[in-house]
């Protein structure tokens, strides 16, 4: 039984499959956001969702984006930034306008990000610059040597497992194959790789499919999620490491179960990634 009767009105919303309880935290003072996230994400009891999104003031912005996992953990969201820029353009004009300018500035763990609203004959798409990739294993963070962990094998219980491990403002182990594992092993595998030892931070997991130099196929396990049907940062992380790799050029669609997502990067610079962001529906939570 609940023992408070507080009202949290939220939004739903996804993008490209990636599903987000989004409130307007502005006006809330001294809430346990952790907590509410390990509440509101259940998918059994509460609202459910990959991932619970606040919105807050922030000083350097026009506003600040905070990302919590179903396990109550700060993180930050790739799918979930587009989702927060089109949620603030469209309750402001003035940042709408902002943002068809792709000046829109939201603030989150990983630095200041610029959004643009894209009018298309698709429908709306969010394009978001997510910053340059971190390479430096101190900074992913990932217990390996050299200065970036690019086809590392890592041994674990089902065998070796080659990684490339980065972070797009989240720590992801990419593992290129030549066919998306099967329900058996995505699920036993998966979970080995995201609480390895020399991930001290834990890892997100993107198995990745090359189809073509444009497009890549991939299956997703999100650390404290498990499987989601998207993920921003990690189809960035797929798009870089493909680069990298020389697998592709750069520009590259990643393709999960829950849509495309458009990244584009050139080594040394910024990476941009380009999606849906769609809101589901509306209501208030009583907690």
């Amino acid at each position: 039984m609940r023992r408070s009767h507080r009202l949290i009105p939220f939004t739903k919303m996804q993008g490209a499959g990636n599903d987000f309880v989004v409130v307007d935290g502005r006006g809330v003072r001294d809430m346990d956001w952790s907590g509410f996230a390990l509440e509101a994400c259940d998918r059994h009891t509460g609202i459910g969702s990959d991932g619970l999104l606040v919105v807050d003031r922030a000083r350097r912005a026009d506003a600040a984006m905070r990302m919590f996992n179903p396990d109550g953990t700060p993180d930050v969201c790739g799918n979930g930034l587009r989702c927060i820029a089109r949620f603030i353009a469209e309750r402001d004009p003035a940042a709408m306008e902002r943002a068809r300018l792709g000046e829109l500035s939201i603030c989150t763990l990983a630095g200041v990000r610029q959004a643009r609203i894209l009018e298309t004959t698709a429908g709306i798409r969010v394009a978001v610059t997510m910053g340059p990739p971190a390479f430096d294993p101190a900074r992913v963070p990932v217990l390996a040597p050299g200065p970036q962990v690019l086809d590392y094998p890592l041994e674990t219980a089902a065998g070796p497992i080659i990684v490339s491990a980065l972070s797009t403002g989240s720590t992801h182990a990419v593992t290129f194959v030549e066919r998306l594992p099967d329900d058996a092993r995505f699920g036993a595998v998966s979970p080995l790789v995201e609480r390895h030892a020399v991930f001290p931070a834990r890892t997100s997991v993107m198995w990745a499919q090359v189809m073509d130099r444009s497009t890549i196929h991939v299956r997703i396990w999100e650390r404290g999620v498990g499987e989601t049907l998207a993920c921003g940062t990690g189809a960035c992380a797929v798009g870089v490491a493909a680069i990298l790799r020389g697998e592709a050029d750069g520009a590259v669609d990643v393709v999960s179960r829950g849509g495309v997502i458009h990244v584009e990067w050139e080594p040394g610079g910024s990476i941009r990634q380009t999606g849906a962001a769609e809101t589901v529906y509306e209501g208030v939570y009583t907690t």
